[in-house]
């Protein structure tokens, strides 16, 4: 079938990408699904920071690539294999699919899958299949997604079923921005309800973090980012102290757990030197391979402290999930408010210039039924 998606052509291509344009936005051909996989509607994409550091080639991945990986949408028609999700059905898509037959996979949440982290450096689906075509040529799949296109075959693996009542948008967040950030906490972090919980960098993933904190009962939330107005949106969600990095320093503020959400390794210093004796330190971003940080050993050891790396905020998507969605339908867990602005898929040149400066938190993509 024909389909509309965001191609990225060339990684590395300098802002702005408004003029540069290293996506183009165009028709390509989309194969049916295969036996494990599913033909998905897209009703609505969210533009993560993980979108752009393979734009800005921090993350480098074969191209040319349909980018878009925190995807929600309608299910149109299903393999021979799939027998529990029906046509009609709403699914949030993931962006690690998980084989739950390999090692990593039995470690519940705290590894990502071996052949799936293998499928997306490779930028197949899970099967090792590519459904994407232009004119010909292989289209590499993006995080076994490739949700900025009107139509997507992705592997059962990689999709959840939602009710009807969750909204597209939100949907869409929580498949990335929520499970990435809200995992961080509970997955990872584990607070008791006493303790202090410190956020630092407030893009999606960490208000996510925020928020869940807050849904969860932490009784002290902190915020840290260097943009004003990300403190004054974290202070109106409900924030009970917003800092900036230097502030966090000269007034020596401490948590018992601080998680790092901006895949910067200031921001990662930051949250260690923040970590009170005992406390655990959460690394969630995804800086360039090249980049360092500095920290004490002495201290690791002196003050019993833990640094957890949380991929994919150490999640089982089947699981978590449905979690994030109850708070959200219980009112505890108000994903709307993590989306800035809701775009056309043209508008995603623009899109990336805006999460690149800083200022959007979840910009959201939404699509108009179409196809053939």
């Amino acid at each position: 079938m024909r389909i509309t998606g965001a191609i990225l052509e060339e990684v590395g291509r300098p802002g702005p990408y408004a003029q540069s344009r290293p996506i183009t936005v165009e028709s390509l051909e989309l194969e049916g699904p295969g036996p494990s996989e599913l033909l998905v509607r897209m009703e609505a994409a969210g533009v993560c920071h993980s979108d752009l550091s393979v734009v800005n080639a921090d993350r480098p991945r074969p191209v040319p690539m349909l980018l878009g990986h925190e995807a929600a949408g309608i299910v149109e028609a299903v393999g021979e294999d799939v027998v529990d999700v029906p046509v009609g059905q709403r699914v949030v898509m993931t962006f690690l699919p998980r084989c739950e037959r390999c090692e990593n996979c039995a470690a519940g949440g705290q590894l990502p899958c071996t052949p799936g982290s293998q499928a997306n450096n490779d930028g197949t689906l899970l099967s090792g299949a590519r459904r994407l075509s232009r004119n010909g040529e292989a289209v590499h799949h993006h995080l076994g997604v490739s949700g900025f296109s009107t139509y997507v075959v992705a592997d059962r693996a990689t999709v959840v079923p939602v009710g009807k009542d969750v909204p597209p948008a939100v949907a869409a967040v929580l498949g990335c921005a929520v499970l990435t950030g809200g995992g961080a906490l509970i997955n990872a972090a584990e607070p008791a309800a006493e303790q202090s919980v410190m956020i630092v960098g407030l893009g999606g993933v960490g208000m996510a973090a925020l928020l869940t904190a807050l849904a969860e009962g932490c009784q002290r939330v902190i915020g840290v980012d260097m943009s004003e107005d990300k403190l004054a949106m974290a202070r109106a969600m409900g924030a009970h102290e917003v800092y900036t990095p230097q502030e966090v320093e000269e007034k020596e503020i401490r948590a018992h757990h601080a998680i790092e959400c901006a895949g910067n390794p200031r921001a990662f210093e930051t949250a260690f030197s923040a970590t009170r004796p005992g406390g655990r330190t959460v690394t969630t971003g995804l800086p360039n391979p090249s980049a360092t940080a500095t920290i004490s050993p002495l201290t690791i050891t002196s003050e019993a402290r833990t640094i957890i790396g949380s991929y994919l905020g150490s999640s089982v998507p089947s699981r978590d999930i449905p979690h994030y969605e109850q708070l959200w339908r219980e009112g505890r867990l108000p994903v709307e408010k993590l989306i800035t602005s809701r775009i056309r898929l043209e508008d995603i040149n623009q899109a990336m210039d805006d999460l690149a400066a800083g200022r959007a938190v979840r910009q959201v993509i939404e699509f108009e039924e179409q196809g053939d």
